[in-house]
């Protein structure tokens, strides 16, 4: 009975492994091609770990908001934590390879940059890996429908900017002001062929609720001067700690910085404007204005600017007048300089033939 009851133990154990080794092919593969991507990109997020990090839209309520656009160069050494290493080093992988290798295994999805700037979440706006790689001349080798790039081969180090969208916004009903990252772009950056002029590319959007959980699984060095402290990515987006200038704010004409500046000065001086105008929004809300009269002041302040811009123009056009009619002046004193020269060579000589002298000659003795 003893002998039985062990053979009945062991045929059961054989029984359950068989049923639990039992899957389907279709499930079996979608899951070793699963666990193929998450590898790929480095990081192995489940379902529930991506949960904790829910989309942060800003509601469409919200008393004020302002969306901007910063450039980020990763030459600046406040940056440098994004760009280093260039190639993988063990763990370590900076910013671009690893958007470029969760792109590439379709754990996140990139979109278009389109030719006005803005970035567009949409299913038609998608940018599928192949073309991503064909337009940027990435070498690539494809094998059973997997793009496979070598660390060398992906454009990191090439990868010296990128532009970053910020909304700023205010919520009355719980009273917090709160600045949020919601869309990322790497920029290329390549000389051409025949010429060591260099040329920008901006490459593709992410939207940043999407890659999100990943940053926040993905730990840098933050200090060249403490070598322990650490942090991730998502930390030192959410915590502004990165440095970028603003190229671009959402506005009506649709017009970069640039374009309507006419001069680096100006568009210094329009960067400074918007920046101050920020700082202004947030310590106007801890005082007694209400939102209409902090909103009244961004007008007044839009309007007292374009007033300056003006009296700004018709000084530089009084300027221009005076150096101009003192250019008419100088030519003129010039041009009466040249007419009495001339009529001073014309005149005859007081000591010539005709002018009365007598010669005497002392006769001899």
């Amino acid at each position: 009975m003893r002998y039985i009851s062990k053979i009945l133990v062991v045929l059961a154990v054989l029984v359950f492994a068989q049923n639990a080794d039992a899957q389907p092919p279709t499930r079996k593969r979608d899951k070793n091609n699963t666990e193929k991507r998450e590898s790929a990109a480095g990081i192995k997020l489940t379902e529930r770990a991506k949960a904790q990090y829910p989309n942060t839209v800003a509601p469409s309520d919200v008393d004020w908001r302002r969306d901007i656009y910063r450039t980020i160069s990763l030459e600046n050494e406040v940056n440098a934590t994004l760009y280093y290493p260039v190639e993988p080093m063990g763990e370590s992988i900076n910013l671009f390879t690893l958007l470029f290798r969760l792109v590439l295994s379709g754990e996140i999805t990139a979109y278009k940059y389109n030719l006005d700037g803005y970035e567009s979440f949409t299913e038609e706006n998608k940018l599928e890996p192949k073309t991503m790689l064909e337009n940027y001349r990435i070498y690539y080798e494809e094998k059973e429908g997997e793009f496979i790039v070598g660390n060398s081969d992906v454009p990191s180090a090439e990868v010296l900017s990128y532009y970053v969208k910020e909304s700023h916004s205010y919520d009355q009903r719980q009273g917090t002001y709160s600045k949020r990252i919601t869309a990322l772009c790497p920029v290329l950056h390549r000389s051409g062929e025949f010429s060591a002029e260099v040329t920008k590319y901006p490459m593709f959007w992410v939207n940043y609720d999407d890659i999100k959980p990943y940053l926040a699984g993905r730990t840098v060095m933050s200090s060249s001067l403490n070598n322990v402290a650490r942090t991730t990515f998502d930390d030192f987006f959410t915590s502004g700690r990165y440095n970028g200038e603003i190229y671009k704010t959402v506005n009506t004409k649709n017009l970069a910085i640039a374009q309507y500046c006419k001069d680096s000065t100006a568009v210094r001086k329009e960067q400074e404007k918007i920046e101050q105008q920020l700082r202004d929004f947030n310590a106007n809300l801890w005082n007694s204005k209400t939102v209409a009269e902090i909103r009244q002041d961004s007008i007044n302040a839009a309007i007292e600017a374009a007033n300056d811009t003006i009296k700004s123009d018709k000084k530089e056009k009084k300027i221009e007048k005076r150096k101009t009619a003192g250019r008419r002046n100088v030519a003129k004193a010039e041009k009466k300089k040249k007419e009495k020269s001339v009529t001073k060579r014309r005149e005859p000589s007081s000591t010539g033939g005709n002018s009365g002298t007598v010669s005497v000659r002392r006769a001899r003795r």
